[in-house]
This record gives structure tokens, sequence and C-alpha cells, in this order.
């Protein structure tokens, strides 16, 4: 049976959703180089130790072993994609993608028996790319996921020697932002939910890790004259806190995904060699004060671009982690933020294939 599923390859994190559910899947995209592991004690999850062997045509390096996510997050040689990296072509965001997907397939039994050992899903697949890289990559994207793909997982808890062929059939690749819109435009059955966002004039702003997208939306379709993206996105703050803290206190964050952990949860004192302890909020409230400025001016520069635009929504994981300091930077301008923002985007994608699958939305 063919899965449907909508995944938000995000340059923070890859976010996937299987039809039917409502619990999303996250892990950092984040990986590291593997080999033997020397373990003590093994973790009490495998989504705590994704330890995998990867075959992708559409990979550069085939069959190679990595740690991904939570296992390679504190792991010295661990790799974070940068501004330069363009996820349509990064085989980083490929790597977690699969190892996410075949996870999936194994903890929700959608995998079904193959040839030999060999476990087999199947899958339709929703996803997107932002405003800047989607006219010229987006079929490159698509052709990149089509196709079969292999995952072996390693020394992972529950999955010892699993191995699992991802068969990815049809893939509808939608725009960052927009996606989010027509999820919170519409219900589960793709009927209208919200009338004003449906056929009104949106304008995003929509904060990813390393782009922050502008689309704007009229009656549900792209406005390609108007729809703008720009290469920045809340990394570089969180960068900048990491050099901050180390050249304060000497402390190192080992990737910016554990900063960000630390950020979502608001754990922000750390711990000192010895028994010391400093609290790094006021290092962070000064570069998420001057990415809040920065967001607002892009916002009042796209609104004075399009005047039609009614009201302007502000999602994504850094909308989630900037929304106050946003909301005190626009002063008397009224921005519209939401629950789960981080989400948004990747339930889009699941309903925009769900739509272009039964062809009776035109997103």
């Amino acid at each position: 049976m063919i899965k449907l599923a909508g995944i938000d390859i995000g340059n923070d994190s890859i976010k996937l959703v299987l039809d039917g559910s409502r619990e999303p899947l996250v892990i950092p995209n984040i990986i590291a180089p593997g080999y033997e592991r020397h373990i003590l004690q093994e973790e009490d999850s495998p989504w705590k130790a994704l330890d995998v062997v990867i075959y992708s045509p559409s990979l550069s390096q085939r069959n190679q072993r990595y740690f991904v996510g939570q296992l390679a997050l504190e792991h010295e040689d661990n790799l974070e994609l940068e501004d330069t990296d363009n996820k349509a072509l990064s085989d980083q965001s490929l790597i977690v993608a699969l190892t996410a997907l075949a996870y999936q397939g194994l903890t929700n039994q959608a995998a079904g028996p193959g040839y030999g050992n060999v476990d087999e899903v199947e899958y339709t697949l929703g996803t997107g790319l932002p405003v800047r890289s989607f006219p010229k990559y987006s079929q490159t994207f698509e052709h990149r996921l089509l196709g079969e793909h292999e995952v072996t997982f390693l020394s992972t808890p529950q999955f010892h020697n699993r191995k699992i062929k991802v068969s990815i059939r049809k893939v509808a690749v939608s725009i960052e932002g927009a996606a989010a819109m027509f999820h919170m435009a519409t219900h589960d059955s793709l009927q209208v939910k919200d009338e004003e966002i449906y056929n009104g004039c949106i304008g995003v702003c929509e904060i990813g890790a390393l782009t922050t997208d502008f689309p704007v939306i009229k009656r549900m379709a792209i406005d390609n004259h108007f729809s703008h993206g720009e290469q920045i996105g809340i990394a570089t703050y969180l960068d900048a806190i990491i050099r901050d803290v180390e050249d304060a206190y000497g402390h190192l964050f080992p990737s910016r995904a554990k900063l960000a952990q630390r950020v979502k949860n608001r754990q922000f004192t750390i711990q000192l060699p010895g028994e010391g302890q400093v609290d790094i909020r006021p290092i962070v409230d000064l570069h998420f004060r001057r990415a809040a400025v920065r967001m607002v001016e892009m916002i009042k520069k796209r609104w004075r671009k399009c005047p039609d635009i009614q009201c302007f929504y502000v999602i994504g994981g850094g909308a989630t982690a900037l929304k106050p300091y946003i909301q005190d930077a626009a002063g008397a301008m009224k921005l519209r933020f939401t629950n789960d923002s981080e989400f948004l985007n990747v339930n889009g994608y699941l309903k925009v294939a769900k739509s272009r699958l039964n062809q009776s939305v035109p997103v």
C-alpha cells in the first residue's frame, strides 16, 4: 500500500507526517561520518541512535555509513547546512530525508515484506522549496527524490541490521509558506475552512534556518511578481550567539541544533567547567532583537510594494523563536502568528499532495 506523506526538508530539521497521523516525526538535519560504535548502554529509542548505511542513485557517494539527527548532534565531526547549500541539490538533506522515511516506514508498520530480508515502503510525497529556488530547481528536486532508495539501520536499537527499500512513486513540490497557508485555509477533507485566507490576498513571512520566504498568495495562487525570498534565516543569529558565548565564557555549543533546542526549551543557563553556571539570555536577547528588526523591515518593504495585502502571517520555526522580539519591533503594525508554526508547511505539503492526487484543488 502506498503511503501519502508530507515532508518538510528544512535546513535545521526534517519534518515528516503521514496521512491520517497527527504526530509529525522531527529529525535534526545534521549528520556525521559513521563508524563502529562503542556502546556502553543502548539508547531507549531508535530515534536517538539513527546509524545508517544509505544507497541511493541520487547521492554522489553510495553505501556510506552515517550517524543522523540526534546521534550526530554532539559529534565533533558533525555537519550542518550552511547558507551556500541548496536543499534541492544537497546530499545531506537527502540522507536525512531518506532516513526519516525509512524510520517512519518501520515504526508505523507501513513497511511490507520485500525480497529476501528487505522490508519495503512506498510513498507519494508532498514537499517544498523556497521561493527563489522553486523555479529553477523544483524538477531537479523531484527527480532526486523519485525512485528506489535503500536504508540499512546498523546499531539503531530495535532496528538492528534492518534493511528497508524506500520507493517514492510520486512527488508534488510546492512553495514554502504558500503550502502553510493552504493548510490553514482548508480542512483535512480539503474543503474551505477559512474564507479570508482562501479568497484573500495574504502576505507570508516564513522564517527558516537559512532562508526567509515572502510569498504573496491571492485566492490560493502564488503572485509571481510580488513573491520574494531572502538568503538569510535564523541560523545567522544562532551562529553569532555561539561565537559570543564561546568568546565570553569558553563554552562551545557542538552544533547550531544544540543551541536551538535550548532556546526552544527556554534553557538559557549553561554549565561551566567546575560548578559554575552562567545565564546566556542577554546574549540571546541581543541577537534575536537584531534579527527581529531585520525581519520587520523586510515585511514593511514587502507590504509597501504590494499594498493589496490584507494581512501578514509570520510563520516557521524562526517565527516561534522570534515572536516576542518581532512583536516588540513591529510596534503598532499588526502581524499574525499561529500555534505549531513550524509544522504548518509539512501539513500543507501533505494536503497539496492529496489535492493533486484528487485533481480537485488547483494548488
